[in-house]
């Protein structure tokens, strides 16, 4: 399922607006090196936004063709799981899916984390085709996509 008006059409304040163009500016270290890898169409030629505001949240790096948001997590995160859980449950909802990593991962095995994020490119991918697929009962589909979606969770 691609996301849909996701972006357009969004009610964004001015204030969120300033916040985030303050976030791009002053971007982590860990973000920075992900960032290196993620701009410019860089990473399997995908176009990544980064500090893009999604449903009233600012979300790391998205993906918008994929429906792919990128969380890079600071010690703080460590404080605030349950609003993290409860923020991925709303971005999940949209037909979204969230993958988190912490400051330490990225600054210390980009490799592993370029990895992973390559690894979920493929499941997405992979879970598009399934649900574009003509043949078979759409049960059957639904039954394969909500397989594939508890996979995803699982990475």
């Amino acid at each position: 399922m691609k996301p849909s008006n996701i972006i357009i059409g969004q009610k964004v304040s001015p204030e969120k607006i300033k916040r985030t163009k303050e976030l791009r500016q002053n971007m982590t270290p860990a973000e920075k090196i992900l960032w290196e890898h993620l701009r410019a169409k860089r990473f399997k030629g995908l176009k990544f936004r980064r500090q893009q505001i999604i449903e009233g949240f600012i979300v790391d790096f998205y993906c918008h063709s994929l429906g792919l948001v990128i969380e890079v997590d600071g010690k703080i995160h460590d404080r605030q799981i349950e609003n993290d859980r409860k923020r991925d449950k709303i971005l999940s909802a949209k037909n979204l899916y969230v993958l988190r990593f912490t400051n330490e991962q990225v600054a210390e095995n980009i490799e592993s984390v370029l990895k992973a994020i390559t690894e979920t490119i493929e499941n997405i991918e992979d879970l598009k085709d399934l649900s574009q697929a003509k043949t078979g009962s759409k049960k059957e589909s639904d039954i394969y996509l909500e397989k594939a979606q508890k996979i995803l969770e699982l990475n």
